[in-house]
């Protein structure tokens, strides 16, 4: 029979998986709904509980992921025109590398997420 800390650990595990999944998700194949999926797991966690650090991390990587996408992706077109081909080869290939970097970097917190660990150990804020 598992005991009520063991119980507790596992839902906090469960949601920990659940919100790394649904940054990965929204990150791929089902973006804004997956950022309200883990909005809500967000809501439901409590601080100093590591599902509460991966819903927190996802969030962040997912909003910091959509400024620097959009903004940096707008500005080449602004600055660029619409009409130089060179402007879409330089938004198309920022877009996939820095949109790589961020789903290998969801991918990593997903697999922390399910070893129930943050993505770095040690003392210092990563985040």
């Amino acid at each position: 029979m598992k005991s009520e800390a063991s119980k507790n650990r596992e839902l906090q595990l469960r949601n920990a998986s659940n919100a790394a999944l649904a940054s990965l998700l929204n990150l791929t194949i089902l973006p804004v709904i997956s950022f309200i999926a883990l909005f809500l797991i967000y809501k439901k966690t409590q601080p100093n509980n590591i599902d509460h650090y991966h819903a927190v991390l996802g969030m962040k990587i997912n909003v910091i992921a959509a400024i620097a996408l959009f903004v940096v992706s707008a500005l080449m077109i602004l600055l660029g025109g619409f009409n130089s081909p060179w402007t879409w080869v330089y938004v198309i290939s920022y877009f996939t590398i820095v949109h790589t970097v961020f789903i290998v970097i969801a991918i990593w917190a997903l697999v922390r997420a399910w070893s129930g660990d943050k993505l770095k150990s040690g003392s210092k804020k990563l985040i």
